[in-house]
């Protein structure tokens, strides 16, 4: 919250002092009549003008880092996630003693594809990816894709917490 205040803090100096340059500009190409100001109180504001201008940049420089190394760190955990996914992935495949072929049909079934669309990329036919599918399910102790999918993510949403209070025997 405070950091908000701050940015928007600088944000308002720094465009307070570009509307008194910008001003300033336009009054004298305009000869726009502007009442005398003593030249220190002038000095003053032109020092502070430029100095909220410079703090505005500096600011936005640092933002900018930051808001970089943020995406970064998403990114690759991103990339990580990713990773554990497929690792879980080879980790159940294994389990389940998949053949190599099962795999596949798993995987493209997990990834949403039709029984026909794993047909084509396999060159096999819908009746094969079917009897592979059931062999999949019966394996992994499911009914359906639904419920395959399910497996995967209720494994990458459990976390350190749910692990430490469920027995091993029933992770």
């Amino acid at each position: 919250m405070t950091r908000k205040w701050v940015i928007g803090g600088v944000l308002l100096v720094q465009a307070l002092a570009a509307i008194f340059f910008v001003f300033d500009i336009l009054a004298s190409i305009l000869g726009i009549y502007t009442p005398p100001v003593p030249w220190e109180i002038r000095e003053l504001m032109e020092v502070g003008a430029a100095l909220g201008l410079v703090l505005g940049f500096f600011l936005g420089a640092a933002m900018l880092r930051r808001i970089i190394r943020e995406r970064n760190t998403a990114q690759e955990r991103l990339r990580r996630a990713s990773g554990a996914f497929m690792d879980l992935l080879e980790e159940r495949f294994a389990e389940w003693a998949l053949t190599p072929a099962e795999r596949d049909v798993a995987l493209f079934a997990i990834k949403g594809m039709s029984t026909s669309e794993i047909a084509a990329l396999r060159a096999t036919s819908e009746g094969t990816v079917k009897a592979q599918t059931n062999a999949i399910y019966r394996k992994a102790g499911v009914s359906g894709r639904p419920q395959l999918l399910s497996l995967f993510i209720d494994d990458l949403m459990r976390d350190d917490v749910t692990d430490q209070v469920r027995p091993k025997s029933a992770a």
